[in-house]
């Protein structure tokens, strides 16, 4: 399974994670949310990113939880509320923009 970028293909396990998240990139992240039925604004892009930067810091995907709390202390309450993520991200905020931020599944998905 895989995806396809400027003729390169990149392979992802059965549920869409990369298996090699040092391949991501934005234009990739754009393919896999357009297979997640995303179009990215810069909302998402925000969280994305946001995810990334703890991903490189702690080497591990936050769990929703987790994800709120740390929104929050940077964004403030209204960036930071299960509501907001579940618009931008209706499949799990938590699972689906870390599929998109090229990153493992967080801990405690099922």
């Amino acid at each position: 399974m895989s995806y396809q970028l400027n003729g390169a293909t990149i392979e992802h396990d059965e549920e869409g994670y990369l298996t090699d998240i040092s391949v991501w990139s934005n234009d990739l992240a754009e393919i896999i949310a357009k297979d997640e039925n995303i179009d990215m604004t810069p909302e998402h892009w925000e969280v994305v990113n946001f995810l990334r930067e703890y991903y490189d810091e702690y080497q591990i995907a936050p769990a929703i939880r987790v994800l709120v709390k740390a929104l929050k202390k940077k964004y403030g309450p209204e960036k930071a509320s299960n509501k907001y993520l579940y618009e931008l991200f209706p499949y799990g905020p938590a699972k689906q923009a870390c599929k998109i931020a090229g990153l493992p599944k967080p801990t405690g998905c099922v």
